[in-house]
């Protein structure tokens, strides 16, 4: 049994929903895709797909058992207390949380990462963009009153303000992207990488151009463990491809007259 990470991605809305292409949407994936699976994690990728969909999606996952820990991750546009499907309809978090109230997530970890905006703010010392399309102050407070125990959210931004997206990548993926490749970072206690995590972004991103030219960034971290959890560590990840070659050896061994290759 593995760790799971399932990735919502949306690039691409319908003609009558308004909202922007997000383009570098697709560079954030695959290498999500890259890294989350060398660190161990059984990886599910949803593309542009609607609201009712990413319900769908969320649910399913709550319902699945899982090693130690369940990371969700939502790449849309979005307001305060909600993201965006490809249809323009919103999706409530506080539901896509509740859902991991289940009793087969009772005492496994989970972590959301939400790239997406909170409203329209810009702040010199914060951050910016357009991954928003207003808010209402109840849908953020049930939101966070939804986070079940033993549960982190990082958002992209504090409450009230965009969130950058960049055709190379958003700012707050790329980053955690570039942590997870360093060496020793994965093996860190998860609130100590995200704290690293909102370092990086806060203190070496600066948005360039004319209209947002010096504007910052800063994540937001919400987190409800009651333990240290380790979800990326190598160790385990080693683990579970060890068993793996193990059981593959097991099953590949009675038949000795074919030559193994490996592709």
């Amino acid at each position: 049994m593995k760790n799971r990470a399932l990735i919502v991605s949306v690039e691409n809305f319908y003609p009558g929903a308004d909202l922007s292409r997000r383009s570098g949407v697709k560079k954030d994936t695959q290498r999500l895709h890259k890294i989350l699976t060398k660190l161990g994690f059984s990886v599910e990728i949803k593309i542009d797909i609607e609201a009712e969909e990413i319900y769908e999606a969320f649910k399913a996952e709550s319902e699945k058992t899982v090693k130690d820990c369940f990371m969700g991750i939502i790449s849309t546009h979005g307001e305060e207390g909600v993201v965006f499907g490809a249809d323009g309809r919103a999706v409530k978090l506080s539901e896509i949380y509740g859902y991991f109230r289940s009793p087969t997530m009772a005492d496994k970890s989970k972590l959301f990462l939400i790239q997406a905006c909170r409203g329209h703010g810009l702040d010199v010392g914060v951050e910016v963009e357009t991954d928003s399309s207003s808010s209402k102050e109840e849908d953020g407070m049930s939101e966070i009153f939804s986070i079940p125990i033993d549960t982190a959210v990082m958002y992209a931004t504090p409450p009230g303000y965009a969130a950058f997206m960049h055709p190379t990548g958003a700012v707050l993926i790329q980053t955690l992207c570039n942590l997870l490749e360093m060496e020793g970072a994965p093996d860190l206690e998860i609130t100590k990488l995200l704290t690293r995590l909102n370092y990086q972004v806060a203190y070496n991103f600066q948005a360039r151009g004319e209209k947002f030219g010096g504007k910052k960034q800063m994540p937001c971290i919400v987190t409800r463990f009651t333990r240290e959890v380790f979800p990326f560590s190598r160790t385990a990840a080693a683990e579970d491809l060890s068993s793996t070659f193990a059981a593959t050896k097991l099953i590949d061994e009675p038949t000795r007259l074919r030559k193994s290759s490996i592709i």
